[in-house]
């Protein structure tokens, strides 16, 4: 094990389980509109189900012993102007020996356990294969909270950029989603001499114009949308007017929003339950699943609230915020995953805004949670990406996914 780079095991203290049945025993339940359904957020029934659920029946233990599974690590990295974070991380090198070198972000409300199901199949002896690194972002899960103002998506490209670099990694490519996208959209920015190619399954890109980008301009003018870009109208307009609240409210005044979410376990769980509903393509989530996730976050190092900054410094960053990544970006290959259920949902002409588009995928189920809600179609596009005949083949010097590592070249 290199210098500083330490296996990590979650374990949360007994005295902080006992306090969470404590505040879940004594917690105090709004009243709830008839046949209000899911129209004024998380049901009155799905929050009492599973609140005593997660007093009564619930097991952080197992849940934790099964995260234990995973190759934790963590280390320092020293981020300009905010000193050395501690950093988690999950690490699985694949027996292909000149695997691909894979930064998996997540977002919000998701965490570093997005990467559990892809991990065994990205790692695995099928080729290509990759070697696998899935940080928690600083403010999330068991990374270090962040304690100065202005920590915002070039500092978070900072931090998994030398996280990469530490663990021997100069060349490498980049999966994510929400603001994984986002992270390594800037990385691409950033370091587009290290990150040698782009996946991303969230595609915020903007309609083309005449001026900017004629070729594509025509193309949305006179090519008709399909079922997945006609869906798309429907759900964008539905995330517009009935799903996009809480943004506003993490962008402006998170601090207020995390006193709530710092204090009430039930408060926490109602407010991520409903975007793992919302946000999912009918996805049949389990108790354990939704408590395991909601978990992550109560019991994360820095607690729940310090997870919401990163949509105010976001907000508040002019160069590097999160619009920037909306828009084209040059020198590093792009790949689009598009799913039906999405936040957004774009057209393929608006998606090629974005960037140098190697390889384009559409769905015909499937939400923002690609990793989790469909791990198998989401490996097989990377696999089909930075495959033989792929548009991201062999991006990475001597680690095109097959065989065994191939000589570099003596500077």
């Amino acid at each position: 094990m290199m210098a500083s780079v330490e296996p990590f095991t979650v374990s949360v203290p007994g005295s902080s389980l006992e306090r969470l049945s404590q505040k879940l025993s004594i917690t105090n339940l709004p009243d709830e509109l008839d046949e209000s359904g899911w129209d004024y957020g998380a049901p009155l029934a799905d929050i009492k189900r599973l609140a005593k659920y997660w007093q009564e029946i619930y097991d952080w233990r197992k849940a934790e012993a099964q995260i234990n599974e995973l190759p934790n690590y963590r280390t320092p990295i020293e981020v300009d102007g905010f000193g050395s974070l501690d950093i988690h991380f999950v690490h699985q090198k694949s027996p292909v020996e000149a695997a691909i070198p894979l930064l998996f972000a997540h977002g919000w409300p998701g965490s570093f356990l997005e990467v559990q199901k892809i991990l065994p199949l990205l790692t695995s002896s099928t080729t290509p294969s990759f070697h696998v690194v899935a940080p928690s972002h600083p403010n999330f899960g068991f990374s270090s909270g962040v304690t100065k103002r202005g920590f915002s998506l070039p500092q978070y490209a900072e931090t998994c950029h030398k996280l990469m670099l530490k663990l021997g990694y100069t060349h490498y490519v980049t999966q994510g989603g929400d603001w994984g996208c986002m992270i390594t959209r800037t990385m691409s920015l950033m370091y587009p001499d290290n990150v040698r190619a782009a996946h991303i399954n969230m595609i915020r890109g903007h309609q083309p114009t005449l001026f900017s980008n004629p070729l594509l301009y025509l193309q949305h003018k006179f090519s008709p949308y399909n079922a997945r870009e006609k869906g798309g109208v429907g759900r964008n307009n539905w995330f517009t007017k009935e799903g996009g609240g809480y943004r506003g409210e993490q962008a402006t005044k998170p601090q207020t929003l995390g006193y709530s979410l710092s204090d009430s376990p039930v408060g926490l769980l109602a407010w991520i339950y409903e975007k793992l509903h919302d946000w999912t393509d009918n996805y049949p989530w389990t108790e354990d699943e939704i408590l395991t996730w909601v978990s992550i976050y109560w019991h994360s190092t820095a607690g729940p609230a310090a997870s919401l900054r990163i949509y105010y410094e976001s907000a508040k960053d002019v160069q590097f915020g999160r619009g920037r990544t909306e828009y084209y970006i040059p020198k590093v290959p792009l790949g689009l995953s598009y799913f039906p259920m999405e936040l957004t949902v774009v057209p393929k002409t608006w998606g090629r805004t974005m960037g140098p588009v190697v390889f384009e995928s559409e769905k015909d189920h499937g939400g923002h949670f690609a990793a989790h809600e469909c791990p198998e179609e989401l490996v097989g596009d990377l696999r089909k990406m930075f495959g033989k005949g792929g548009g991201a083949e062999a991006v990475v010097e001597g680690k095109d996914g097959y065989g065994v590592e191939k000589g570099r070249a003596k500077l």
